[in-house]
């Protein structure tokens, strides 16, 4: 199983404010769901209720301290292996977030999708450093600023090197 994560980032690598996305870019967004539709995605329960739904066409697994939570259309675990052991069997899994995820998931990845938004925003949540030793830039996109995209941004595969 590969296990990727994806996640967009501002200029000082911010990922939330107040439990949401700072910044609204369509083209990311678009990104994020040709990449990950058809697979399985993995994420903590704060991202999911950034979210506010569960993904379709997508295989939704939440991870979650509370016992007891249920979810119509997910699947509940209490930590990241319990939710890779769901998907044991499964090519690709997607790490979507949020920040403890990320910091626990980062040692174990394959890859990491990177958007990286050209501006700084007043994030209260960040994205763990990316240690440039054992990543490699496998892809790289830079896109400028269009009607409907405000921010300059690149999205950026690293593979663990």
């Amino acid at each position: 199983m590969e296990i990727n994560l994806i996640v967009a980032v501002d200029e000082k690598n911010g990922i939330g404010k107040d439990n949401k996305l700072p910044w609204h870019l369509p083209a990311d967004l678009l990104h994020f769901k040709k990449l990950t539709t058809g697979f399985p995605i993995i994420m903590g329960r704060k991202t999911f209720d950034s979210i506010g739904r569960v993904l379709p066409n997508r295989r939704n697994i939440v991870i979650s301290r509370q016992s007891n939570l249920e979810i119509p259309g997910a699947e509940v675990t209490d930590s990241l292996q319990g939710a890779l052991d769901l998907c044991k069997d499964e090519k690709d899994v997607f790490i979507i977030g949020g920040a403890q995820i990320f910091g626990q998931a980062l040692p174990l990845a394959d890859s990491i999708y990177l958007t990286v938004i050209k501006h700084d925003f007043d994030a209260d949540t960040f994205f763990p450093p990316i240690d440039k030793q054992n990543w490699k830039e496998s892809t790289v996109c830079i896109e400028k600023p269009d009607e409907k995209n405000i921010y300059s941004y690149s999205f950026i595969k690293y593979i663990k090197a």
